[in-house]
């Protein structure tokens, strides 16, 4: 397996989270974001037990290959 990070927050005051990575074996994203402790807020959500949900700003969503060229963009700018 192999993570390729797209974009980190460029807003993140300590430069580290949220970040969107790429997985190469799965062909799906990882998302790094804040926890959400809210329990109003999840209790909205369908949560199995082994899932989890993590928030991230909307500016993140231009790290996502399918929104700045297509599907087949993370191939072309993932290291």
């Amino acid at each position: 397996m192999a993570l390729h990070m797209l974009g980190k927050d460029p807003n993140s005051p300590d430069g580290d989270s949220p970040t969107v990575y790429y997985d190469d074996e799965t062909d799906n994203y990882l998302i790094q974001g804040w926890k959400v402790p809210d329990q109003d807020r999840r209790s909205q959500l369908n949560l199995p037990d082994h899932e989890d949900v993590v928030e991230f700003p909307r500016r993140m969503m231009q790290f996502f290959p399918e929104v700045n060229g297509g599907p087949d963009a993370h191939a072309q700018g993932a290291s």
